[in-house]
């Protein structure tokens, strides 16, 4: 039984038996949440079906194996934390290779909740069904006692979140490797938005990864779910991204569209230009939406320049005017608060094709 599912069962059934008739829940109220149980019990009976026949058994990887290469999940291993999940690089033998490779290990926080074994299913189920050079690449998975992970191809550089959150390491983004970085990111969701017909739902700085030669990954798709057929109904889901990066017509009316993944990838570019996350106290002291709120407080005041990066103003001067302009107006149109008004990711490609065009053609 899903312990979900039990809770909400248990929550109803101890409301139903309360003393005080006037707290009560009324029969509607029951019949929902006992829906909602059921259709928890569902999702658990699914996802526990789908772990146990995991395709891609030559992915598996021994928990012994990852326990050794990572010094039993040491400190000195660990690249950082998040609320559900660690991750670790170590070096790993891959089956059928002679030499081991470096690799990140996700390794999920528990299997005791039915939204973790449903996020380790989700990132698994896509990764096997991507190919693009800027999705990070599945190198293995381990199921055994407790445990739920998976290990990708390293990310040497990081992520990009690492270079938003310090003064000293965003030093090394140029403007040009910025804009190459958000393309990579922007290639990589068309892709799954055309092709792959899939929404990510978590697009943010701490889920992009950046190789050795600075291009950009997507690299977790733990909360991704199919686009709907019909993309004029959307899909009635929970959002589970961070707050900042959230959709704010999703939140208005419960539709998630491939658009939510547009929005999310406009904050990112004006993290970019501004240097700094989305969340950063200097923005979320003033509304809990940082960034977003900012941009688009400063856009309808025609002060968005006043944002920008010092590092970029100085870098790029008068001779990139229309590279920035053309990056802040797609930032803009991405972060559009009617779904309907935003671009579509390939609109994105393109106009930030110019932007690199115009950057590396300046006049100096």
């Amino acid at each position: 039984m899903s312990p979900i599912s039990f809770v909400k069962y248990s929550d109803v059934a101890y409301s139903c038996l309360n003393e005080d008739q006037t707290h009560r829940p009324n029969v509607n109220y029951i019949v929902d949440e006992l829906e909602k149980a059921l259709e928890l019990e569902q999702q658990y009976e699914n996802v526990r079906k789908k772990l146990v026949r995991l395709k891609n058994r030559h992915l598996k990887i021994r928990l012994t194996d990852i326990k050794f290469a990572t010094d039993n999940f040491s400190e000195t291993h660990k690249i950082f934390s998040l609320f559900n999940y660690n991750c670790y690089r170590a070096e790993l033998l891959q089956h059928g290779k002679q030499n081991a490779s470096t690799v990140v290990i996700k390794r999920i926080s528990s299997r005791q909740e039915l939204y973790q074994e449903l996020h380790f299913v989700r990132d698994f189920e896509v990764l096997t069904h991507v190919n693009h050079p800027n999705i990070v690449t599945l190198f293995g998975f381990c199921i055994e006692a407790d445990e739920m992970i998976l290990c990708f191809d390293n990310v040497s550089k990081g992520y990009l979140a690492n270079y938003l959150s310090s003064n000293e390491e965003r030093l090394v983004l140029t403007w040009e490797k910025r804009l190459k970085i958000c393309i990579d990111v922007a290639r990589a969701l068309n892709y799954l938005h055309d092709q792959k017909m899939i929404i990510n739902r978590d697009i943010c700085a701490w889920n992009i990864g950046l190789d050795e030669n600075w291009g950009a990954k997507i690299v977790n798709f733990h909360f991704s779910t199919p686009v709907p057929s019909n993309q004029e109904d959307g899909d009635n889901l929970n959002w589970m991204g961070r707050t900042c990066y959230r959709d704010p017509e999703y939140e208005e009316n419960g539709m998630l569209k491939k658009e939510s993944d547009v929005y999310s990838f406009g904050v990112v570019l004006f993290e970019v230009l501004c240097g700094r996350l989305a969340d950063n106290p200097i923005y979320t002291k003033e509304n809990e939406r940082g960034l977003a709120h900012l941009a688009r407080h400063n856009f309808h005041n025609g002060t968005q320049e006043d944002m920008i990066d010092p590092i970029i103003m100085e870098e790029t001067k008068e001779n990139n005017t229309d590279s920035l302009s053309i990056f802040i107006d797609i930032a803009n149109q991405c972060m559009a608060e009617n779904q309907e008004q935003r671009p579509t990711m390939k609109v994105v490609v393109d106009e930030l094709e110019k932007t690199l065009f115009f950057s590396s053609n300046s006049t100096p």
